[in-house]
Protein backbone atom coordinates (compact mmCIF):
# COMPACT_ATOMS: atom_id res chain seq x y z
CA UNK A 1 0.00 0.00 0.00
CA UNK A 2 2.86 2.36 0.89
CA UNK A 3 4.51 1.65 -2.45
CA UNK A 4 1.26 2.41 -4.33
CA UNK A 5 0.88 5.74 -2.52
CA UNK A 6 4.47 6.68 -3.35
CA UNK A 7 3.95 5.79 -7.03
CA UNK A 8 0.75 7.87 -7.16
CA UNK A 9 2.51 10.81 -5.51
CA UNK A 10 5.44 10.53 -7.94
CA UNK A 11 3.12 10.44 -10.97
CA UNK A 12 1.12 13.38 -9.62
CA UNK A 13 4.31 15.38 -9.04
CA UNK A 14 5.58 14.58 -12.56
CA UNK A 15 2.30 15.65 -14.11
CA UNK A 16 2.35 18.85 -12.09
CA UNK A 17 5.96 19.62 -12.97
CA UNK A 18 5.44 19.24 -16.72
CA UNK A 19 1.76 20.18 -16.87
CA UNK A 20 0.85 22.69 -19.52
CA UNK A 21 -1.16 25.87 -19.30
CA UNK A 22 -2.84 27.30 -22.41
CA UNK A 23 -2.18 30.92 -23.37
CA UNK A 24 -4.26 32.80 -25.94
CA UNK A 25 -2.20 35.21 -28.03
CA UNK A 26 -3.45 38.55 -29.36
CA UNK A 27 -4.24 38.61 -33.10
CA UNK A 28 -6.18 40.48 -35.76
CA UNK A 29 -8.81 38.82 -37.95
CA UNK A 30 -7.74 38.86 -41.61
CA UNK A 31 -10.24 40.07 -44.20
CA UNK A 32 -9.31 37.48 -46.84
CA UNK A 33 -9.13 34.25 -44.82
CA UNK A 34 -12.21 32.66 -43.23
CA UNK A 35 -12.40 29.62 -40.98
CA UNK A 36 -15.61 27.65 -40.48
CA UNK A 37 -16.00 25.58 -37.33
CA UNK A 38 -13.50 25.32 -34.53
CA UNK A 39 -10.05 23.87 -34.06
CA UNK A 40 -9.88 20.07 -34.44
CA UNK A 41 -7.65 17.63 -32.55
CA UNK A 42 -7.61 14.00 -33.76
CA UNK A 43 -5.50 11.01 -34.70
CA UNK A 44 -4.71 10.93 -38.41
CA UNK A 45 -4.60 7.42 -39.83
CA UNK A 46 -2.93 8.83 -42.95
CA UNK A 47 -0.02 10.43 -41.08
CA UNK A 48 -0.25 7.93 -38.18
CA UNK A 49 0.02 10.68 -35.60
CA UNK A 50 -2.08 13.11 -33.57
CA UNK A 51 -2.79 16.37 -35.38
CA UNK A 52 -4.42 19.73 -34.67
CA UNK A 53 -6.11 21.42 -37.64
CA UNK A 54 -8.23 24.41 -38.68
CA UNK A 55 -6.46 26.70 -36.19
CA UNK A 56 -7.88 30.24 -36.41
CA UNK A 57 -6.87 31.52 -32.95
CA UNK A 58 -3.16 31.35 -32.03
CA UNK A 59 -2.41 29.79 -28.64
CA UNK A 60 0.54 28.31 -26.75
CA UNK A 61 0.84 25.29 -24.47
CA UNK A 62 3.40 25.94 -21.71
CA UNK A 63 5.67 23.23 -20.31
CA UNK A 64 7.60 24.36 -17.24
CA UNK A 65 10.64 22.71 -15.71
CA UNK A 66 10.83 22.16 -11.98
CA UNK A 67 11.98 25.25 -10.08
CA UNK A 68 15.26 23.62 -8.98
CA UNK A 69 16.01 22.51 -12.57
CA UNK A 70 15.11 25.75 -14.35
CA UNK A 71 18.05 27.19 -16.33
CA UNK A 72 16.21 30.38 -17.34
CA UNK A 73 16.10 29.61 -21.09
CA UNK A 74 12.92 29.25 -23.15
CA UNK A 75 12.04 27.78 -26.56
CA UNK A 76 8.92 28.47 -28.60
CA UNK A 77 8.14 25.39 -30.72
CA UNK A 78 6.28 25.57 -34.05
CA UNK A 79 5.15 22.09 -35.18
CA UNK A 80 5.11 21.10 -38.84
CA UNK A 81 2.27 19.83 -41.01
CA UNK A 82 2.40 21.72 -44.34
CA UNK A 83 0.43 24.59 -42.77
CA UNK A 84 -2.65 22.33 -43.02
CA UNK A 85 -2.06 20.68 -39.64
CA UNK A 86 0.15 20.64 -36.56
CA UNK A 87 1.99 17.38 -35.88
CA UNK A 88 1.33 18.19 -32.29
CA UNK A 89 3.16 15.37 -30.51
CA UNK A 90 6.46 14.41 -32.19
CA UNK A 91 7.07 18.00 -33.34
CA UNK A 92 5.43 19.73 -30.40
CA UNK A 93 4.52 18.27 -27.02
CA UNK A 94 7.21 15.55 -27.00
CA UNK A 95 9.86 18.15 -27.81
CA UNK A 96 8.55 20.41 -25.05
CA UNK A 97 8.60 17.63 -22.45
CA UNK A 98 12.19 16.73 -23.34
CA UNK A 99 13.32 20.35 -23.07
CA UNK A 100 11.49 20.87 -19.76
CA UNK A 101 13.39 17.92 -18.29
CA UNK A 102 16.59 19.74 -19.24
CA UNK A 103 15.47 22.88 -17.40
CA UNK A 104 14.23 24.79 -20.47
CA UNK A 105 10.73 26.30 -20.41
CA UNK A 106 8.95 25.25 -23.61
CA UNK A 107 5.99 26.80 -25.40
CA UNK A 108 4.19 24.79 -28.11
CA UNK A 109 2.79 27.35 -30.53
CA UNK A 110 -0.40 26.55 -32.38
CA UNK A 111 -0.07 29.17 -35.12
CA UNK A 112 -2.85 29.81 -37.62
CA UNK A 113 -3.35 27.25 -40.37
CA UNK A 114 -5.10 26.93 -43.73
CA UNK A 115 -8.89 26.70 -43.18
CA UNK A 116 -9.98 23.08 -43.58
CA UNK A 117 -12.95 20.79 -42.94
CA UNK A 118 -13.27 17.61 -40.89
CA UNK A 119 -10.02 15.99 -42.03
CA UNK A 120 -7.30 18.41 -43.15
CA UNK A 121 -4.78 15.61 -43.70
CA UNK A 122 -7.14 13.86 -46.14
CA UNK A 123 -7.67 17.20 -47.89
CA UNK A 124 -3.98 17.95 -48.42
CA UNK A 125 -3.27 14.33 -49.36
CA UNK A 126 -5.87 14.54 -52.12
CA UNK A 127 -4.67 17.96 -53.28
CA UNK A 128 -1.08 16.72 -53.48
CA UNK A 129 -2.27 14.23 -56.13
CA UNK A 130 -4.82 16.35 -57.99
CA UNK A 131 -3.90 20.01 -57.54
CA UNK A 132 -0.56 20.66 -55.75
CA UNK A 133 -0.57 24.28 -56.96
CA UNK A 134 -3.65 24.84 -54.78
CA UNK A 135 -1.63 23.91 -51.69
CA UNK A 136 0.95 26.60 -52.46
CA UNK A 137 -1.82 29.15 -53.07
CA UNK A 138 -3.45 28.43 -49.71
CA UNK A 139 -0.12 28.39 -47.87
CA UNK A 140 0.88 31.75 -49.41
CA UNK A 141 -2.33 33.31 -48.06
CA UNK A 142 -1.89 32.04 -44.52
CA UNK A 143 1.86 31.95 -43.85
CA UNK A 144 2.11 35.72 -43.18
CA UNK A 145 -0.43 35.17 -40.37
CA UNK A 146 1.57 32.21 -39.05
CA UNK A 147 4.76 34.28 -39.01
CA UNK A 148 2.94 37.11 -37.23
CA UNK A 149 1.83 34.57 -34.61
CA UNK A 150 5.47 33.50 -34.16
CA UNK A 151 6.62 37.08 -33.63
CA UNK A 152 3.70 37.74 -31.27
CA UNK A 153 4.67 34.64 -29.28
CA UNK A 154 8.21 35.95 -28.79
CA UNK A 155 6.90 39.34 -27.63
CA UNK A 156 4.47 37.68 -25.23
CA UNK A 157 7.09 35.40 -23.67
CA UNK A 158 9.59 38.26 -23.34
CA UNK A 159 7.00 40.60 -21.79
CA UNK A 160 6.03 37.87 -19.28
CA UNK A 161 9.54 36.55 -18.66
CA UNK A 162 9.44 37.35 -14.96
CA UNK A 163 6.30 35.33 -14.26
CA UNK A 164 7.66 32.36 -16.26
CA UNK A 165 10.97 32.68 -14.39
CA UNK A 166 12.98 32.93 -17.60
CA UNK A 167 15.60 35.35 -18.86
CA UNK A 168 14.34 37.78 -21.51
CA UNK A 169 17.59 37.40 -23.49
CA UNK A 170 17.37 33.59 -23.71
CA UNK A 171 14.20 33.10 -25.75
CA UNK A 172 14.57 30.94 -28.86
CA UNK A 173 12.32 29.82 -31.69
CA UNK A 174 12.31 26.26 -33.05
CA UNK A 175 10.21 25.00 -35.95
CA UNK A 176 9.75 21.80 -37.96
CA UNK A 177 9.06 21.67 -41.71
CA UNK A 178 6.24 24.23 -42.18
CA UNK A 179 7.10 25.38 -38.65
CA UNK A 180 10.66 25.70 -39.96
CA UNK A 181 9.33 28.02 -42.67
CA UNK A 182 7.65 30.03 -39.90
CA UNK A 183 11.01 30.07 -38.07
CA UNK A 184 12.69 31.50 -41.17
CA UNK A 185 9.88 34.05 -41.51
CA UNK A 186 10.53 35.08 -37.91
CA UNK A 187 14.26 35.35 -38.71
CA UNK A 188 13.63 37.66 -41.67
CA UNK A 189 10.93 39.85 -40.09
CA UNK A 190 11.76 40.43 -36.42
CA UNK A 191 12.09 43.86 -34.85
CA UNK A 192 14.02 44.84 -31.73
CA UNK A 193 11.08 43.90 -29.52
CA UNK A 194 10.45 40.43 -30.95
CA UNK A 195 13.97 39.39 -31.99
CA UNK A 196 14.57 35.76 -30.99
CA UNK A 197 17.82 35.04 -29.14
CA UNK A 198 18.44 31.84 -31.12
CA UNK A 199 16.79 29.96 -33.98
CA UNK A 200 16.36 26.24 -34.66
CA UNK A 201 14.86 25.39 -38.08
CA UNK A 202 14.46 21.60 -38.34
CA UNK A 203 14.10 20.37 -41.95
CA UNK A 204 12.71 23.84 -42.82
CA UNK A 205 10.27 24.09 -45.74
CA UNK A 206 12.56 26.22 -47.88
CA UNK A 207 10.53 25.58 -51.04
CA UNK A 208 7.67 27.64 -49.55
CA UNK A 209 9.91 30.05 -47.63
CA UNK A 210 12.91 30.65 -49.90
CA UNK A 211 16.25 31.57 -48.37
CA UNK A 212 16.78 35.34 -48.13
CA UNK A 213 19.56 37.64 -46.96
CA UNK A 214 19.60 37.45 -43.14
CA UNK A 215 19.42 40.50 -40.94
CA UNK A 216 22.84 41.79 -39.87
CA UNK A 217 22.18 41.18 -36.17
CA UNK A 218 20.66 37.73 -36.72
CA UNK A 219 20.89 35.49 -33.63
CA UNK A 220 22.74 32.14 -33.56
CA UNK A 221 21.09 29.44 -35.65
CA UNK A 222 21.14 25.63 -35.39
CA UNK A 223 19.86 23.89 -38.54
CA UNK A 224 18.86 20.21 -38.74
CA UNK A 225 18.00 18.16 -41.85
CA UNK A 226 18.59 14.80 -43.55
CA UNK A 227 20.22 14.35 -46.97
CA UNK A 228 17.53 11.86 -47.98
CA UNK A 229 14.62 14.18 -47.16
CA UNK A 230 12.03 13.09 -49.78
CA UNK A 231 10.76 16.67 -50.13
CA UNK A 232 14.20 17.74 -51.35
CA UNK A 233 14.82 20.11 -48.43
CA UNK A 234 18.51 19.29 -47.87
CA UNK A 235 19.79 21.79 -50.50
CA UNK A 236 17.65 24.54 -48.95
CA UNK A 237 19.09 23.85 -45.50
CA UNK A 238 22.60 24.05 -46.94
CA UNK A 239 21.72 27.30 -48.71
CA UNK A 240 20.33 28.66 -45.45
CA UNK A 241 23.58 27.73 -43.67
CA UNK A 242 25.67 29.37 -46.39
CA UNK A 243 23.61 32.57 -46.29
CA UNK A 244 24.50 32.97 -42.60
CA UNK A 245 28.07 31.74 -42.85
CA UNK A 246 29.11 34.12 -45.62
CA UNK A 247 27.94 37.05 -43.49
CA UNK A 248 30.03 35.84 -40.56
CA UNK A 249 26.95 34.96 -38.48
CA UNK A 250 26.91 32.26 -35.80
CA UNK A 251 25.43 29.16 -37.48
CA UNK A 252 25.61 25.37 -37.16
CA UNK A 253 24.30 22.70 -39.55
CA UNK A 254 23.64 19.05 -38.71
CA UNK A 255 22.99 17.23 -42.00
CA UNK A 256 22.27 13.55 -41.40
CA UNK A 257 22.78 11.02 -44.19
CA UNK A 258 19.49 9.24 -43.37
CA UNK A 259 16.33 10.27 -41.59
CA UNK A 260 13.87 11.27 -44.27
CA UNK A 261 11.34 13.96 -43.46
CA UNK A 262 9.30 14.56 -40.33
CA UNK A 263 11.38 12.50 -37.91
CA UNK A 264 10.86 14.95 -35.04
CA UNK A 265 10.96 12.97 -31.80
CA UNK A 266 10.10 9.67 -33.50
CA UNK A 267 12.63 6.92 -32.89
CA UNK A 268 13.86 5.36 -36.13
CA UNK A 269 17.03 3.64 -34.97
CA UNK A 270 19.03 6.27 -36.86
CA UNK A 271 21.43 9.06 -35.92
CA UNK A 272 18.51 11.51 -36.24
CA UNK A 273 17.12 9.98 -33.03
CA UNK A 274 19.60 12.11 -31.09
CA UNK A 275 19.30 15.42 -32.98
CA UNK A 276 17.73 17.09 -29.94
CA UNK A 277 20.69 16.05 -27.80
CA UNK A 278 23.00 17.72 -30.33
CA UNK A 279 20.85 20.84 -30.07
CA UNK A 280 21.17 20.70 -26.29
CA UNK A 281 24.97 20.33 -26.50
CA UNK A 282 25.05 23.35 -28.83
CA UNK A 283 22.82 25.36 -26.48
CA UNK A 284 25.21 24.68 -23.60
CA UNK A 285 28.22 25.80 -25.67
CA UNK A 286 26.32 28.96 -26.66
CA UNK A 287 25.55 29.75 -23.00
CA UNK A 288 21.81 29.27 -23.47
CA UNK A 289 21.32 26.20 -21.29
CA UNK A 290 23.35 24.67 -18.48
CA UNK A 291 24.74 21.14 -18.59
CA UNK A 292 22.80 18.82 -16.30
Amino acid sequence: MKKQILVILFISFSLFTYAQDTISLPYENPSDVNWVGGEKDYYSEIWTTQVVTNVSIPTMLVYKPSAENNCGAAVIIAPGGALYAHSINSEGKDVAKWLAKKGITAFVLKYRLVPTGEDAVAEISELSKTNPAKISEEVARVIPLSITDGLTAISYVRNHAKEFDIKPDKIGFMGFSAGGAVTMGVAYNYSEENRPDFLVPVYPWTTEMPVQTPQKNSPPMFIVCASDDPLGLAPGSIELYNSYHKMGLNVALHMYSKGGHGFGMRKKGLATDSWIERFYDWSVVEGIAKKK
